[in-house]
């Protein structure tokens, strides 16, 4: 005799439950390693995205891939916003979100215009710079205590990145190279002030309204360069804006998990996900110095990882 097969409903409820029992288990992590790992997520989430958008904007153009990812963004965004009511979903501060809106559309634009000139990998390793930025930022602003194994590992990461990205500085793409660095203490400026909103905003409510704010103001420009889109354009869009907000809802989470200078030291695993990526779907071959660069970074941020979560249950 065979025995009785699960039910959808039974598969779906055993589901949620161990959903929820994975949740509990998170929720007990100290908060340094929930933030590390939330930032890890968006990291992952964000290389996917980077790899999407670099062939949208050699079609669609720079300007206009910045805007639709943002208005998909916002579309994929909507149900929720009307699920809960828009009042719920109103900030305490409403020019505070169109001024982080605007430092990120500064940014935004300069990232894109250098985008579809250098490789995934390039792009992911002198990304990296803005967690120095932010470190920097943090200790200035936040006044947040910098303990040496922080900058220690941001440190010896870094030395990851000049190793990818020196060799490379001196070509044809040199110009756009330092475009894209040139973003850097801009994105880290909208995300200190991303860390000043989640004091009394909810994550949810910074991500919709970053949303809103980058989708208007690259309105302008977006439409002085529009070309109509394929629907294979529209749906790529589309998948650009889940993922956009997926990875900008890790990182608010991230920040109002732990102090922001601590989630820095995994964004430099994100060049090993960018290497893989752009080695299996694009078939880029890493070069010796990606490779070296990414094992010294790998290695910093697994050590910086085990000493937080080492340093949190001590001090929990």
């Amino acid at each position: 005799m065979h025995s009785a097969q699960p039910s959808p409903r039974a598969r779906r409820n055993r589901l949620l439950r161990h959903a929820s029992v994975a949740q509990r288990r998170a929720l007990r992590l100290p908060g340094d390693v929930r933030a590390l790992l939330w930032s890890g997520t968006s990291g992952l989430v964000f290389v996917v995205l980077n790899a999407i958008m670099r062939q949208l904007a050699v079609t669609l153009g720079t300007s206009q891939t910045q805007f639709l990812r943002y208005l998909m963004g916002l579309l994929v965004m909507l149900p929720l916003v009307l699920r809960a009511g828009p009042r719920s979903f109103w900030p305490h501060n409403v020019v505070g979100q169109f001024t982080r809106g605007g430092i990120h559309t500064v940014a935004l634009v300069l990232w894109f215009m250098a985008l579809s000139h250098i490789t995934i990998a390039e792009t992911t390793a002198i990304s990296f710079t803005t967690p120095i930025f932010i470190m920097l930022g943090a200790l200035l602003v936040f006044r947040e205590p910098m303990r040496w194994p922080l900058w220690l590992a941001a440190g010896i990461g870094f030395g990851g990145v000049l190793i990818v990205v020196a060799p490379k500085l001196g070509g044809a793409g040199g110009s756009y190279s330092l475009l894209m660095l040139a973003s850097s203490p801009v994105f880290a400026a909208s995300y200190l002030m991303t860390k000043a909103l989640t004091r009394y905003e909810r994550a949810e409510v910074i991500v919709v309204w970053q949303a809103i704010s980058v989708t208007a103001l690259s309105l302008p420009l977006a439409l002085w360069h529009w070309h109509a889109p394929t629907p294979g354009q529209w749906a790529t869009c589309l998948v650009c804006g889940m993922l956009g907000s997926t990875g900008h809802y890790c990182l608010t989470r991230s920040y109002a998990a732990a102090n922001i200078s601590a989630t820095q030291s995994v964004k430099f695993l994100d060049l090993v996900w960018a290497t893989l990526i752009g080695w299996l779907a694009f078939g880029d071959q890493p070069s010796r110095s990606t490779l070296i660069g990414g094992l010294v970074i790998c290695g910093s941020t697994l050590w910086i990882a085990r000493r937080e979560a080492r340093g949190a249950r001590q001090g929990g």
